[in-house]
């Protein structure tokens, strides 16, 4: 194993000097920073990860708080933290992630032992029981999600609110005027996860303006739930013409029910997701759709926790804008007879 000693002979400065590049703490000469550099790279040294945490006072390592749960769709989450993961490494960092239910025993673990320099939290609830003692950690932190209140939070996330508007602007724009939301499972409104509850919250607003009746049904994403869901719909409002989905498990579920109820869409139904590009293309209708940008919110996310832990930025809430791409399965709503 090639030691710091080794590439300060082979640069042909002091260990100390050698330190000194890798840790930032003392100015050196361009030239000699260039000579060690060089050193470190043609040896292959990377310097110790427990010796340097000593050095620094840092870990490099982020710690992701990403609760697993069966209600919630695992790919695009695993997305998001894989991104994560990537993208902290071109500013060195390693991810730690903690998957389990634990909410503030979480945050406390990692804020009380050290075990990272900052955290970015996922699966966001509007009252989050993980926020007050995150605040008063003082650990940097990001958060994926957007609570009721951000006072003292950095956050980033899809402006879900104007993406449920956007939805019932296009339906609207084609003449629909009975429309109902297919949401997340039960469980999820339950919590109150944030992006749910405010995609609901930005369409009934927006339907409101625009002469729009809303129904908005929770709903598993099993074939037999979504037959449940679906003819509960048509019973309740069966003057219904346009669909928005907000669950990823149920568009292929619907979208089998509506022909098996001899429902073409879109000429009969048409069908809006928010949801991942890849459900939206890749399913057997193309479906038009607000996309939910996983990389671009982890890329955001990790920038942004960066900039916390050097000291260089405060809090803000950056939210993304959506963008609504017209497919296959929205057209014109159909004539009544």
């Amino acid at each position: 194993m090639v030691t710091l000693a080794d590439v300060a002979q082979h640069a042909g400065v002091s260990a100390s000097t050698v330190s000194y590049v890798l840790s930032g703490k003392r100015t050196i000469s361009a030239l000699t920073r260039e000579r060690v550099e060089r050193s470190i790279a043609e040896l292959g040294y990377h310097p110790n990860a427990g010796a340097r945490a000593l050095a620094s006072s840092r870990s490099n390592i982020i710690a992701l708080m990403m609760p697993l749960r069966m209600d919630m769709y695992v790919p695009v989450m695993t997305e998001i933290a894989i991104a994560i993961a990537t993208h902290a490494r071109t500013y060195g960092y390693d991810v730690l992630m903690l998957t389990g239910e634990e909410g503030p025993e979480a945050v406390h673990r990692v804020a009380g032992s050290g075990l990272a320099d900052a955290m970015i939290l996922m699966d966001v609830e509007l009252e989050d029981a993980r926020l007050p003692l995150l605040r008063q950690s003082g650990r940097p932190a990001v958060l994926i999600g957007l609570p009721a209140v951000t006072t003292g939070l950095t956050c980033v996330d899809l402006d879900f609110a104007e993406a449920g508007a956007l939805c019932a602007e296009h339906l609207a724009g084609l003449g629909h005027r009975e429309i109902a939301v297919i949401g997340e499972a039960p469980a999820v409104y339950e919590r109150r996860t944030g992006f749910a509850e405010r995609t609901i919250d930005g369409l009934r607003a927006r339907a409101r303006l625009l002469g729009l009746r809303v129904l908005h049904r929770p709903s598993e994403g099993s074939y037999a739930a979504m037959a449940g869901t679906l003819a509960q719909i048509f019973t309740e409002r069966p003057e219904v013409t346009g669909f928005v989905v907000q669950n990823e498990t149920a568009v292929e579920p619907l979208l089998g029910l509506l022909r098996q109820n001899r429902r073409a869409v879109p000429e009969d139904i048409s069908v809006v997701a928010v949801c991942p590009e890849q459900v939206a293309v890749q399913g057997s209708v193309r479906l038009t759709s607000v996309a939910v940008p996983a990389r671009e919110m982890a890329r955001h996310a990790v920038d942004r926790v960066m900039s916390k832990i050097e000291g260089r930025a405060g809090d803000e809430v950056v939210l993304l804008a959506p963008e609504l791409t017209v497919r296959a399965s929205s057209g014109p709503a159909p004539l009544s007879d």
